[in-house]
């Protein structure tokens, strides 16, 4: 019987009481995500650049 209550209350709110996106919201909360995600990779792009010179300096030292 709690189960039966628990699926029809969660019913209820996400029907009458959530807040859904439009679709439009959803496309450019996707857009930023995506951006982000670009930008966020580049950085580690760049730093993993900068530390694989690092290391090939410090290796050329001892080798």
């Amino acid at each position: 019987m709690k189960v039966g209550t628990y699926v029809k209350e969660s019913y209820n709110e996400l029907v009458h009481k959530v807040t859904w996106p439009t679709w439009k919201d959803l496309q450019s909360s996707a857009i930023v995500v995506m951006v982000a995600s670009i930008i966020i990779a580049l950085a580690i792009f760049v730093m993993d650049l900068f530390f694989e010179s690092i290391m090939d300096f410090v290796y050329s030292l001892f080798y």
